[in-house]
């Protein structure tokens, strides 16, 4: 059975578009507090933490601009985005990044007793790995389920009719609040989209490789790297064979099209 209608919604954080692609104007803080108020409401809505190459997915594929433009927050995982919405006139924006948002929110759930389930992972035994790892990090919190979904190509369905029914029986029978989602974008995003419907938890929020990274199974950048907005050129060096289409086509796109929309920002000034 579906769920109950959602009571009223707690305001998000300001948003802009960045090539049509509503971006939050907001920090750690903000979010934080306003995912906190959505699970006191019992309110659902979705998060992901939005990185260029989703941007740029979007433009390509319908089905990935309307996840996009469903999501209920969509946060600026990369510092380019922060700088595309500060030349915007969005001055006080600043950079999200997924990883940093569920570590900073399971040190706030261990204290308040929130609940959490992990889906996505490169299988069972690397979720139950990130599992261990984050309790250890944050006594205190719940993760009360999880599931690694298989991996199938864009173009095919993500789950059977069997497996959607098992997730959304094991995810609203384990009572959790917040469903963190790791399996990439944008397969995340269109996951949400599609079963923001049939699940209970107030939140569902996309973080695409904090998986991976809160794990210890795939280094992350320096930290410099990812304020100067070079995490990019540090994956690429370590995976080059998956990831160079994204960076080396996607990245020169975001910025053409960038471009456009911020000529015509100045030509309105």
């Amino acid at each position: 059975m579906p769920p109950a209608a959602t009571p009223p919604m707690p305001a998000p954080p300001e948003r802009a578009a960045v090539i049509g692609v509503p971006l939050a104007v907001t920090d750690y803080e903000q979010v934080l507090d306003w995912m906190d108020a959505m699970v006191a409401a019992g309110s659902r809505g979705t998060v992901t933490a939005a990185a260029v190459n989703l941007l740029i997915c979007a433009r390509d594929e319908p089905a990935t601009m309307a996840a996009a433009l469903d999501a209920t927050l969509a946060v600026p995982d990369g510092q380019p985005l922060v700088w595309a919405l500060r030349l915007l006139g969005h001055r006080t924006a600043t950079r999200v990044y997924g990883p940093d948002l569920m570590a900073k929110w399971c040190a706030r759930a261990a204290l308040g007793g929130t609940t959490a389930y992990l889906y996505g992972g490169k299988g069972d035994a690397a979720r139950a790995l990130l599992a261990r790892r984050l309790t250890e990090r944050f006594p205190g919190l719940r993760i009360v389920g999880g599931y690694s979904p298989v991996f199938r190509a864009l173009d095919q369905p993500q789950l059977t009719d069997a497996e959607r029914e098992r997730v959304v029986a094991d995810i609203d029978g384990s009572g959790a609040q917040v469903v963190w989602v790791g399996t990439g974008q944008p397969r995340q995003e269109l996951w949400m989209r599609e079963m923001r419907p049939l699940l209970r938890a107030p939140l569902l929020v996309g973080v695409g490789a904090a998986f991976d990274f809160h794990a210890g199974l795939v280094a992350q950048a320096p930290a410099w790297m990812g304020s100067h907005g070079l995490e990019w050129a540090y994956r690429l060096a370590r995976e080059p064979r998956r990831l160079w289409r994204r960076y080396l086509l996607g990245n020169p796109r975001f910025v053409a099209a960038f471009a456009k929309q911020y000529a015509r920002h100045r030509t309105r000034e």
